[in-house]
């Protein structure tokens, strides 16, 4: 297929380098330092999975040819810049099918694009842009859900390594994701540590807060249970560490309105009570704020 990848860090940047690697026609969309690194020395990859090599791509900073489809990986926080590299004339019927953490994403994209030709999707893994151009995935972790119209990407997906599922209902798809990784990113940032501290010395605050997410889902239509994300939760390495968590160390922007904003958002406007997610996130806007000060 005939691909772009709109944002080539540390999910982008392995969905292009292994997408290439399977012999699609790759071009990766960045800022001007990022591509012109790309384009001179491709994508490096170390990964406890599908091993250490290099996958040269094409680099640009806007999209001038026709695709099947444009994978979105930025963040939420410069999804509203990130579009402007991918022109509404350049896409000709390719599918928009954006990867990022959050539920309000899907309609910013059905806005600037054909609704029709926004394909929802969620990717669950662990990686890091080292710098442009390198990806370190540490772990074994590579799932993908995305729905029927992008079967044709799904099967691109899932020959270059990728654990790939079709769902037909992308609400319940984007929610399934969303009442794990938003608790887990506003609990991680929140206490400065990884999952295994959050379960152990947060547990009262976790597990409130996993009834407010859940709560909020059921009166969007979608039933999950709390105590089986909270099993999840109980399973996963306790060094893992959220995109979020990691954004704040480095002292960079927070998806916190992409995640506990939206949850307060749909709280209110479903009158779902939710004190805890308003604490964290008051807290850590807080905070970051006395540290841009």
């Amino acid at each position: 297929m005939r691909l772009a990848v709109l944002g080539p860090g540390g999910v982008g940047g392995l969905m292009a380098a292994l997408l290439a690697r399977a012999g699609d026609s790759v071009v990766v969309l960045a800022g001007d330092d990022t591509a012109r690194e790309i384009g001179a020395r491709g994508i490096r990859v170390e990964s406890n999975r599908f091993g250490n090599f290099t996958a040269n791509v094409r680099a640009a900073t806007v999209l001038a040819d026709h695709v099947d489809a444009v994978l979105v990986t930025v963040k939420a926080t410069q999804l509203p810049e990130a579009i402007k590299r991918v022109p509404r004339s350049s896409l000709d019927g390719g599918l928009v099918v954006p990867f990022l953490n959050g539920l309000e994403h899907v309609e910013i994209l059905r806005h600037a694009y054909p609704s029709g030709d926004v394909v929802p999707a969620t990717i669950r893994i662990e990686t890091a842009r080292i710098r442009p151009g390198v990806i370190r995935h540490p772990s074994s972790l590579a799932g993908i859900e995305v729905g029927p119209k992008a079967a044709a990407l799904a099967e691109r997906l899932r020959e270059a390594g990728f654990d790939v599922k079709i769902r037909d209902d992308e609400k319940v798809m984007l929610w399934e994701k969303f009442v794990f990784l938003a608790p887990m990113a506003l609990m991680t940032t929140h206490a400065r540590a990884g999952v295994g501290v959050v379960r152990v010395e947060r547990r009262k605050d976790l597990i409130a807060l996993l009834q407010e997410v859940t709560a909020i889902a059921r009166a969007e239509g979608v039933s999950i249970d709390p105590a089986s994300i909270l099993r999840f939760v109980d399973a996963i390495p306790a060094t893992m560490a959220t995109s979020m968590q990691r954004d704040q160390a480095a002292g960079r922007p927070l998806e916190i309105d992409a995640l506990g904003g939206a949850l307060l958002r749909r709280g209110s406007s479903k009158g779902v009570a939710t004190p805890v997610t308003r604490r964290l996130v008051d807290e850590i806007e807080s905070r970051s704020a006395s540290r841009s000060a």
